[in-house]
């Protein structure tokens, strides 16, 4: 199958619920349904602006409120947290079991078992309490005399047996209490009826192919290694090939790079009626943000998170949020909410060579600024640069009219 890089980027925005073809209830509901249909939202603790796993759901789900994904944690047990790809995330509860042969794996030896295993009996004492007293977070274990905080190597015992445990799936995350883990054994946390029954890992590697082209909707054999939960081994993508569950895609201007799609999404798309254009700002840590060389493949966008650069080396700033405008990456935020003034600080606002200002780029981008400031708990919004400098005079006095 060959299509454009454009029916492309089409394909993987349908997929990343971005396009506005998404149908899902309003609500709580929806904010389920789309966990289970990107199959995890990453969790970050960054808060200069709402923290990433928040701001992944707002962006397709206008409607939702921070309380919903912690109700669905700690009181539906419809998403729980774990490890899905490099980084802690929200997975949905009906995925449980696929990640039960990683937790074996943890279980199985490693540094971790040996450190678990040299401090039995703290472990004893750190399963005890949680038995009798119920869910407990790092917080409610004292440290030992003399200790300091600091990196995670200064972590007190009583936190990384917790943190191991919860790796090993002996204890689950019961809820968070002011962002703060509440451990608790997992019997007690998983719902009642959940299959819990470990798959091998063929079958694990197909289910976590198949989540990742659903999600995704199409990856070079590198990203589904990388992008994944499950790390992919090319011997499932080929079993699917040649099942015919699997096609493999080439796209125009990419084809020394072979892709692929699951046929049921890709002909799915094709019967889609276009939708409208929209814009959206980005977390750092969003689905389609993630894996940065892919962004760069698929949508010619060199991005790079640099709340981890050194400051007099950062480009665009500390924190900073890519747009996405239709089919293309067309510019940066960098921002911050000052809950405290009720002001949403737009820092510096960059496009992307080649982008124009255009009225509709600036009556869009100042509506979704807007809705975002609100999200964010704050009333206004103030822009102090940009680039092209003449984009801030224009955007401000967009900002200005009233909103419809």
């Amino acid at each position: 199958m060959r299509i454009s890089l454009q029916q492309a980027r089409r394909l993987i925005l349908t997929c990343q619920g971005l396009d506005g073809s998404w149908r899902l209830p309003s609500g709580k509901e929806g904010a389920a349904r789309t966990v289970e249909r990107l199959g995890f939202v990453q969790i970050d603790t960054i808060a200069v602006i709402e923290r990433a796993h928040h701001h992944t759901l707002w962006t397709r789900r206008p409607d939702y409120r921070p309380d919903m994904l912690d109700e669905l944690l700690g009181d539906d047990r419809r998403v729980f947290e774990y490890w899905a790809a490099p980084a802690a995330a929200y997975v949905p509860m009906v995925d449980y079991r696929w990640y039960l042969p990683r937790m074996r794996r943890f279980r199985e030896g490693g540094s971790q078992s040996k450190w678990l295993a040299a401090h039995r009996g703290l472990v004893r004492e750190v399963l005890a309490r949680i038995k009798c007293e119920g869910p407990l977070g790092s917080s409610d274990f004292e440290a030992p005399p003399g200790a300091t905080r600091g990196t995670w190597w200064d972590w007190k015992p009583a936190k990384i047996a917790l943190e191991f445990l919860f790796n090993r799936g002996q204890l689950m995350i019961s809820r968070r209490r002011k962002f703060e883990r509440r451990y608790d054994l997992t019997e007690r946390v998983l719902p009642p009826g959940l299959d819990t029954r470990e798959p091998d890992l063929p079958e694990t590697y197909r289910f976590g192919l198949r989540r990742y082209l659903a999600a995704h909707g199409l990856a070079t054999v590198r990203d589904l290694r990388w992008g994944s939960a499950w790390r992919l081994p090319a011997e499932t993508l080929r079993e699917l090939v040649t099942a015919g569950e699997v096609v493999r895609v080439e796209i125009e201007g990419l084809e020394n790079e072979p892709h692929y799609g699951l046929k049921k999404v890709i002909d799915a798309a094709g019967r889609r009626k276009s939708r409208a254009t929209l814009l959206h700002l980005l977390s750092p840590f969003d689905s389609i943000a993630g894996d940065r060389l892919r962004l760069r493949r698929l949508f010619g966008f060199d991005y790079k998170i640099e709340c981890y650069v050194p400051k007099p080396k950062r480009r665009y700033g500390y924190f900073c949020l890519p747009i996405v405008w239709g089919e293309r990456f067309v510019g940066r935020l960098d921002s911050k909410a000052d809950r405290r003034t009720g002001r949403y600080l737009v820092h510096h606002l960059h496009l992307e060579s080649g982008v124009a200002v255009t009225d509709e780029l600036l009556t869009t981008l100042a509506g979704t600024l807007r809705r975002f400031a609100t999200f964010n708990g704050c009333e206004k919004v103030v822009v102090s640069a940009s680039s092209p400098r003449s984009l801030r005079g224009a955007l401000v006095n967009e900002l200005r009219r009233p909103s419809e």
